[in-house]
């Protein structure tokens, strides 16, 4: 016992040190673990596809970003090419140069077909947004400097960026909120959702998809997505949008709220539950919730509001400022210069509103400067859109030191939201004797060189133009979405593919836009673009339109007819979903999108086929696509008419009827106070005719 006794003091200090030990040993861990889930990785692919450059120097450019709560460690071009099988290796180049700094040069590998450079690219050169060009000097073994068409490089659209980086934890400020979860690596991760009731009213769905379509727009890769879920369905999500009225939040959250200045205003609040920040969005005030919506949806706003509360009120200006297209688009920030004799390339992208195309009278303006020792009967400038030459025009001495090539663009020439504008330059020296290079022989583009595109809204009412017939001056036109009477997760999942792309179109948030659980009354029906979506049995309206679609269901809704266009078996119909765009039936000059089944499921799968722009390309001039359970899609093209028709001069009179109203009065008016004019200044002799003036 005794024993015991003495031992007892010695063995409590030992396991008081183990237990020290153990604490420190355990805080070590959680901060060592703390590092190493703190540092991520980031791979951002380029928007541009596959570009093949002829010349022996060529240049092509290539953008990505960073986001500004990352910390980057280490950032890696994954460069992906190909040369020519001529190219000598030894006497050609390739040159890597970000936002103008040029910083690595290499020469191709003596292998063939496709090959692989990884460059580590200075973290002091990056910045926010990166321009980075790929220039190359391109000599065949045996032609030497001679131009010739097996000059080539081949850039391959798998070329991407790799960031390693830690990331700044978010602070409760909105625009801090804001900026992590529209991240590109935010969204990739799926750590972003908006969630909104379950059984959420029109009002709510209005507001959640308005703000939805606002942040969507910095969804850029095809396979990632900013999703809408029912409320506590995005736990697992580290940035959570909860939009919805307040009586319809969880109890703890709105135990943070101030219940009775909801009334008259709605708030925008980032609340912190444990490891998640939460963005709640709320009111009691319908109007109010769509309005703090728009809020949401307004890019310039949150950036710029850098506290934890914002609080709208009907006096709250929430609209997106006016950008509406003017045409002129400039091609670069500062001049670009090529050196040297030879053919070199420069390249510029443009970009046009998703939802226009290129019109008659648009042309490019490339401003230019030279050097004066040229062979000016042989050296020229070539234009060319999308790699297709619409112009070129010879170098004058006399213009060395301020020429302007202006080419009218080909009425008809399609152009994607973003295409090239290249400007080929054949320099050759005077001189027989004259070195490929000779540095003395350059050219310039200058920095105010611009295209002028006169771009128009398409008009064709096929899935080409999808969601653009949706849409005008990049916002939503009077749209009106009928939904089904009861949510489920799969319409959740339909809501998201539709409003996904969308959202990539929106530049705005002014747009009318609203959501309906039944069908919509007459007026509303007639006065807009409609999208339904669901099943017949809980979509009253897709029963009513049966008639109207190019796939009409059996008479008890369980399943499609057959039509000219396809076959079904009676089963097989039971299991396809749809997606048909046609001619609005309540209006002639309005656009209706029915994405249906008489599944969810089916009406989900749909869905999946309007959710990226990629595969609309699949898609070309139809007006109807199928989706069964297997995913396997089909296309078909019904209507003959593709074009929308405008609005004819009856219904514009009765639409601005009022305008013209006074403008008739005004005429009136200004023609009666003009015969009183002339008939007092008759009267007092004022005005005499020409023969009395004649006879004097």
């Amino acid at each position: 016992m005794n024993k015991f006794f003495i031992n007892k003091p010695s063995g409590i200090k030992q396991n008081a040190i183990s237990v020290s030990l153990t604490f420190l040993a355990v805080i070590f861990l959680l901060f060592s673990s703390g590092e190493k889930t703190a540092a991520k990785q980031y791979t951002q692919p380029f928007q541009n596809n596959t570009v093949s450059l002829a010349g022996q120097a060529v240049q092509t450019n290539m953008y990505f970003v960073k986001m500004g709560y990352w910390h980057v460690k280490r950032a890696t071009l994954n460069l992906n090419f190909q040369v020519s099988q001529l190219t000598d290796r030894q006497s050609s180049d390739i040159t890597v140069t970000v936002n103008g700094v040029t910083f690595y040069s290499f020469r191709p590998a003596k292998t063939r077909g496709l090959q692989s450079k990884q460059i580590r690219i200075p973290t002091r050169l990056i910045k926010s947004q990166n321009n980075l060009q790929v220039q190359g000097q391109l000599l065949n073994r045996k032609t030497g400097a001679t131009q010739t068409p097996a000059n080539w490089l081949t850039v391959n659209q798998t070329s991407n960026v790799n960031f390693d980086y830690r990331i700044e934890a978010p602070s409760n400020q909105i625009n801090a909120f804001y900026a992590h979860m529209t991240g590109a690596d935010t969204i990739a991760e799926n750590q972003s959702v908006v969630e909104t009731p379950l059984r959420a009213t029109d009002a709510e769905l209005t507001a959640s998809l308005r703000a939805l379509t606002g942040m969507t727009r910095f969804v850029t890769a095809e396979d990632r997505e900013l999703p809408i879920k029912p409320l506590n369905q995005g736990r697992h999500a580290a940035f959570r949008m909860m939009i919805a009225q307040f009586d319809h939040l969880p109890p703890d959250i709105q135990a943070k709220l101030p219940r009775q200045k909801l009334t008259d205003h709605a708030v925008i609040h980032v609340i912190r539950r444990k490891h998640q920040s939460i963005l709640v969005v709320t009111s009691q005030s319908n109007k109010l919730l769509k309005k703090a919506a728009q809020f949401v949806a307004n890019q310039e706003l949150m950036r710029e509001t850098d506290r934890p509360i914002k609080w709208i009120s009907v006096q709250t200006d929430t609209f997106t400022s006016t950008l509406q297209f003017q045409g002129r688009q400039p091609l670069m920030e500062k001049d670009e210069h090529v050196q040297g004799p030879g053919h070199h390339v420069k390249t510029f992208f443009v970009q046009l509103p998703n939802d226009h195309m290129n019109a008659a009278g648009s042309t490019v303006d490339l401003r230019m400067r030279y050097a004066k020792n040229l062979n000016f009967k042989r050296s020229l400038v070539t234009i060319k859109i999308n790699h297709q030459a619409i112009g070129s025009q010879r170098l004058s001495s006399r213009r060395a030191d301020d020429d302007t090539l202006r080419v009218k663009l080909p009425a008809k020439l399609p152009l994607d939201s973003t295409f090239t504008v290249q400007a080929d330059f054949d320099l050759v020296l005077s001189g027989r004797g004259s070195q490929s290079s000779d540095q003395s022989t350059w050219a310039s583009v200058l920095s105010d060189s611009y295209a002028m595109i006169r771009s128009r809204q398409s008009g064709d009412l096929l899935f080409d133009n999808y969601p653009g017939v949706f849409m005008k001056d990049q916002a939503v036109q009077q749209l009106a979405l009928v939904r089904p009477n009861h949510l489920t997760e799969n319409d959740f999942a339909t809501m998201t593919n539709l409003f996904g792309l969308i959202g990539n179109y929106a530049k705005q948030n002014t747009g009318e836009f609203n959501v309906y659980h039944d069908q919509p009354s007459t007026a509303v029906l007639a006065q807009s673009n409609v999208m339904v979506f669901g099943t017949p049995a809980n979509t009253p309206l897709v029963k009513a339109l049966n008639r109207d679609l190019y796939f009409k269901y059996n008479p008890d809704f369980t399943g499609f007819k057959s039509n000219e266009k396809l076959s079904l078996e009676d089963q097989y119909a039971k299991r396809i979903g749809t997606a048909q765009l046609l001619r609005s039936p309540f209006n002639r000059y309005r656009s209706l999108l029915v994405v249906t089944g008489a599944h969810d499921d089916s009406v989900y799968r749909a869905s999946t086929q309007l959710n990226r722009q990629v595969k609309l390309e699949q898609y070309s001039h139809a007006d109807a696509i199928v989706v069964d359970e297997n995913n396997q899609h089909y296309s078909y093209r019904f209507k003959k008419q593709k074009l929308l028709k405008k609005a004819s001069l009856k219904s514009k009179f009765q639409q601005y009827g009022q305008f013209w109203t006074y403008m008739g009065l005004a005429v009136v008016a200004i023609a009666f106070f003009g015969f009183v004019a002339i008939s007092i200044l008759w009267h007092n002799g004022l005005l005499k005719r020409r023969g009395d003036d004649d006879e004097k």
